[in-house]
């Protein structure tokens, strides 16, 4: 099954269904890539917050000095 694209006329209103290019479909797979690593990407910053945020509590619990970053995250 082919790829397809409805393309609209604004001004007749005339819609058609348009299979896409080797130009386009190399475009949106490349871009499906790059939402992937996006993806990957913000998991990787959300484990390292929730890491410093653990590491935060045990320190004050634990009545230790704080990094500057843990202490900022607390802050906001």
């Amino acid at each position: 099954m082919a790829l397809t694209k409805i393309v609209v006329n604004c001004e007749t209103g005339i819609s058609e269904v348009i299979e896409l290019t080797a130009e386009e479909i190399a475009q949106l797979e490349a871009d499906k890539v790059q939402a992937e690593l996006d993806d990957a990407a913000r998991e990787v910053e959300a484990a390292r917050i929730a890491a410093l945020k653990d590491s935060a509590k045990a320190k004050l619990v634990a009545g230790t000095k704080l990094t500057a970053e843990e202490a900022a995250l607390i802050i906001g």
